[in-house]
């Protein structure tokens, strides 16, 4: 494994462990050159996974991407790290048991957002107002409605009249 500091090629494992989930190992590394430690995670590829994107370019599949996309999503929102975790690897899972190495990317923003649902409303709106584009306010009404869909009763609309007026602080 190649330093991130230094770029040698000779680093050394001093710890590994499974991960929480049982779906990984973690290994911390040290560098004997310059002394530099760093931690490394070893997952089960099934296959090599290919996205195939809006404009037809094929891209091969990055874990890394797509959990940073669900951070992003997440920003600021009290979500345990470890049910983002599992929901990145039911993902990542779905789409290796597909059957098929060339995923379309629709595929992968539609599993992401079903996932964002279960964790936190407010992620599943922000993922989808940048996956599907939302240019108006009524798309934000569209999401909202789906994730009132779901057997739960909407919230009741606020009742016409004047707003007392909100204090700027």
């Amino acid at each position: 494994m190649r330093c991130p500091y230094c770029g040698s090629l000779d680093t050394q494992v001093k710890d590994s462990r499974p991960t929480e989930d049982n779906t990984a190992i973690r290994r911390r590394r040290i560098c004997p050159d310059c002394g530099g430690r760093f931690t490394t995670f070893e997952r089960v590829q099934l296959r090599e996974l290919m996205i195939l994107k809006r404009s037809g370019r094929r891209v091969p599949f990055d874990r890394d991407k797509l959990a940073r996309s669900v951070q992003v999503a997440l920003r600021k929102r009290p979500v345990d790290a470890e049910r983002v975790e599992r929901m990145i690897t039911g993902v990542v899972r779905q789409l290796e048991g597909m059957g098929d190495t060339d995923i379309p990317s629709e595929t992968i923003g539609e599993l992401v957002m079903a996932g964002l649902k279960q964790l936190d409303d407010v992620a599943y709106v922000r993922f989808a107002s940048v996956y599907r584009d939302f240019r108006e306010a009524k798309d934000f009404e569209s999401a909202l409605a789906e994730l009132n869909s779901d057997g739960e009763p909407e919230a009741p609309e606020p009742e016409a009249g004047p707003r007392p007026p909100r204090s700027v602080d």
